[in-house]
């Protein structure tokens, strides 16, 4: 149900916005950096999480993934640990903490795909990268901020070829030309060296994709199989690593 709610002045309206953009931002920062650790633990932190959900109270559930993006979450949280500063001298820990965090997964995402491709003795540099996915939250077509443009121009400046598809997003500038754009068929899965969801749009058939991928490198924990790797997700040797094209 709509419902008003009536503050004292425009000063806590404007600051109900913000604690709630920084409430989001400090805790998907915190999943993040825990499920790197998790990772590196050996641990499935997606289980954890789960479970940790099923307490009735005190728990609030936020999900990993390879950053955060949009006009809100990147942009509002900073803007309040600036006008702290400017107004008080004094720095806003928890979101200088989380903005470092949540600004690095693009670059966790590039690190991640780098050592899977090393632990097969293949160098990014040349392989053929297909990217699903650029708008920073699913069936959108908005890419402001989005950790999918870092994660490209990353990738391009490697020397990946580097490909991306995405239904929604229409703005050829979005990626700032670092990426060829393409439609998703079932060539450009084949021919990839890897396959990298950044956005699970539903209209991506993720289990297909999946199973004629070479190498599908999930970043949003919705695919399984022999050749997947989840990027937030227990270390496991199941995974066969990328192939290369010949």
């Amino acid at each position: 149900m709509e419902q008003t709610v009536v503050v004292s002045s425009p000063r806590e309206a404007e600051l109900a916005k913000l604690v709630e953009n920084t409430f989001r931002h400090v805790n998907i920062a915190l999943v993040n950096e825990l499920a790197m650790f998790a990772h590196d633990l050996g641990i499935d932190v997606w289980e954890a999480i789960r479970a940790a959900a099923t307490k009735p109270f005190g728990f609030m559930q936020f999900s990993p993934g390879p950053g955060v993006g949009g006009h809100c979450l990147p942009i509002d949280p900073s803007y309040l640990s600036w006008r702290v500063e400017r107004a008080l001298g004094k720095s806003f820990r928890f979101v200088e903490l989380a903005d470092d965090i949540n600004s690095h997964m693009p670059d966790y995402v590039v690190h991640r795909l780098m050592m899977a491709f090393n632990s097969r003795g293949a160098p990014i540099k040349g392989t053929r990268i297909l990217l699903l996915g650029l708008a920073y939250k699913k069936n959108t077509g908005d890419a402001r901020e989005s950790p999918a443009v870092r994660v490209a121009q990353l990738l391009a400046a490697m020397g990946a070829q580097v490909r991306a598809a995405d239904p929604h997003v229409v703005e050829a500038t979005a990626i700032y030309g670092s990426v060829t754009r393409v439609d998703l068929t079932r060539e450009e899965v084949t021919s990839a060296d890897a396959v990298v969801l950044l956005t699970d749009h539903d209209g991506f058939d993720l289990d297909d994709i999946a199973r004629h991928s070479r190498f599908f490198f999930d970043c949003r924990h919705r695919a399984s199989g022999a050749n997947v790797e989840a990027l937030l997700a227990c270390v496991s040797s199941a995974s066969p690593g990328p192939g290369r094209t010949t």
